[in-house]
């Protein structure tokens, strides 16, 4: 069994972010997206993978490299143009040959995993394709499955009027039956090649489609919501490790992992949270729920519920919550009269003043 990994796409939804970053990179618990991707499949003994790329390729293959460190073998399948996930399935066709794989979009996390989904496949290999459903309050952002006597009957691609609630998880599980679904489909009216047309061709023409609902949680961490929760998750299961230096001044309480090269003085650290690589905490608190980046600075200022990516910078800031701050980034608070709140945004920014 083969694996494909989606690492493309322009990531609108997480910009500015994405301007300059690809999401698959930004990081959960200081881990990129996609690792947690390649972790999944090489956990279900899928070392052969393939990772389509996108106009951000060359971060991609620069964080990934060939795999190696996870065991795997990675062949990048550049995509020029984002024209859909059965596009996808079309550039990697002779990657991939006859063999069952699974698809796993690079920004979607699951809590157990892919181990269920190619359990199950294992278990019972009749059917064409398998995917997972999990029940949303918000089914007309997704692929919805119309589900009748326990069997898939019907696909729709972000419906206006949603047929069910169970949306299609990012992770699927085909034969080779799904190459010629995926050549047989017309581009949808986005101008995209849909995977969800691509699976209902096969239950049109009377193959199997499979279907579980999702074990445990199910993320798309595409916006910085669902993103931040994402990252609250993980860090609830991260075990307590202090490698880095804490001094009698500070106090740390709960799950909380200060890595290598860190230091905490004078400071409050509430867990679950974790304090990347060489990060300088110093009469600071920092609250659950919070990923401080490799390098980042924090001094005399207060953060909960937050990623700070690598070498961010924040000083007298009293309460930063809710927040994803990117690369390089300064936040301070100066105390120049006049007194006055000075920006310096670019596109797609949102910033909430009290």
């Amino acid at each position: 069994m083969k694996g494909l990994i989606l690492a493309g796409g322009r990531g609108t939804r997480l910009r500015p972010i994405t301007h300059t970053s690809s999401k698959q990179l930004v990081p959960i618990a200081n881990k990129p997206i996609l690792h947690y991707a390649i972790e999944h499949m090489t956990q279900v003994g899928i070392t052969d993978i393939g990772m389509v790329i996108g106009e951000t390729g060359e971060e991609v293959r620069a964080s990934v490299g060939d795999g190696s460190r996870w065991g795997a073998s990675i062949t990048y399948l550049p995509q020029p143009d984002p024209l859909g996930l059965a596009h996808c399935v079309q550039i990697a066709g002779p990657f991939l040959g006859d063999e069952p794989f699974v698809m796993y979009l690079g920004d979607n996390m699951l809590q157990h995993g892919l181990g269920p989904l190619v359990e199950r496949f294992r278990a019972d290999p009749s059917p064409a394709a398998r995917i997972l459903l999990c029940p949303v309050a918000d089914p007309h952002r997704f692929g919805v499955a119309e589900v009748a006597d326990g069997r898939v009957v019907r696909l729709v691609e972000k419906p206006t009027e949603p047929v069910s609630d169970l949306a299609m998880v990012g992770a699927y599980l085909f034969t080779g039956a799904i190459h010629e679904a995926v050549r047989a489909i017309r581009p949808s009216a986005r101008g995209e090649l849909e995977i969800v047309d691509a699976i209902q061709w096969l239950l049109d023409g009377g193959h199997a489609v499979g279907h579980d609902l999702v074990d445990g949680w199910w993320l798309d961490t595409g916006k910085k919501d669902s993103l931040l929760e994402a990252n609250r998750r993980v860090l609830e299961d991260l075990p307590v490790r202090i490698d880095g230096t804490v001094d009698d001044r500070s106090d740390l309480d709960g799950r909380v992992v200060v890595e290598a090269g860190a230091v905490v003085r004078g400071s409050t650290v509430r867990g679950p949270a974790i304090i990347g690589r060489g990060a300088v905490i110093v009469d600071s608190y920092v609250g659950p729920f919070s990923s401080i980046g490799d390098e980042v600075t924090i001094t005399g200022s207060e953060i909960e519920n937050s990623v700070l990516l690598e070498r961010v910078r924040i000083d007298g800031v009293p309460r930063l919550i809710d927040s994803l701050v990117g690369r390089d980034s300064e936040i301070t608070r100066s105390n120049r009269p006049p007194r006055a709140t000075r920006l310096l945004l670019g596109d797609h920014c949102a910033v909430d003043l009290q």
